[in-house]
């Protein structure tokens, strides 16, 4: 026959009864966390197509114009300044990478509509 102390017994219990909250607890975590992320690749993009804006134009584009150039510039930032073997890392180098596609982008569409 087994025996098995009280302590293990109430540890398995506690354990066993904790475990929903803790997965609710982890699930509500990676929740927050995508909402995060997410509103902070659109305000990346937001600030970057307004300083791309008024970078090459003089002005931005109202907050979804902002956000959608911001973010295809980061799109362009990402490749161009991956071919030429720049990495910029951090909150600030994705400002900065997003920046220069967005004013790449408005560039060539301005040679576009000319």
């Amino acid at each position: 026959m087994m025996n098995y102390s009280r302590s293990m017994i109430f540890s398995s219990l506690a354990l066993a009864a904790a475990s929903p909250a803790m997965a609710q607890a982890q699930t509500t975590t990676a929740a927050s966390s995508t909402l995060i992320s997410l509103l902070i690749f659109l305000a990346i993009g937001a600030i970057a197509g307004w300083l791309a804006g008024s970078l090459m134009r003089g002005g931005g584009f109202g907050l979804l114009g902002n956000i959608v150039v911001g973010i295809i510039g980061a799109l362009v930032g990402g490749y161009v300044l991956g071919l030429l073997g720049i990495n910029l890392g951090g909150l600030i180098g994705s400002i900065i990478t997003a920046t220069i596609g967005a004013a790449l982008l408005l560039f060539i569409v301005g040679l576009i509509k000319k």
